[in-house]
């Protein structure tokens, strides 16, 4: 998924589609006015209205590696092992390691 989306505010008058089909595809975006964040667009979906905003925003961050799992249970409010049970409901990994990586990190701890 990657970084959010920024748009100016000179951008978003020509870009507002864009802006759209971010939010239909579950991305995020920022608006920003003379270089500063202003505004974050999040995805107005089942999730949203399930978990509220915060959580919301943390399972997104967390879904797209903006943030870790320590910062995201902190960002939505919970203990590390409630964010991984809500990680759970959501359908999203808490890790998800390629195997070939996985295998690597595996043999490094031994």
């Amino acid at each position: 998924m990657g970084v959010p989306h920024t748009f100016s505010v000179r951008e978003l008058r020509q870009r507002s589609g864009d802006l759209l089909r971010n939010a239909e595809d579950g991305r995020l975006a920022i608006v920003t006015k003379h270089g500063r964040p202003t505004i974050l667009a999040v995805p107005f979906d089942d999730r949203l209205l399930d978990v509220g905003v915060h959580r919301s925003l943390a399972l997104h961050l967390f879904e797209q590696h903006q943030l870790t799992l320590a910062q995201a249970a902190k960002l939505a409010d919970l203990s590390v092992e409630d964010f991984m049970s809500l990680l759970g409901k959501a359908g999203i990994l808490a890790v998800d390691y390629l195997p070939s990586e996985l295998e690597d990190e595996l043999h490094s701890t031994l």
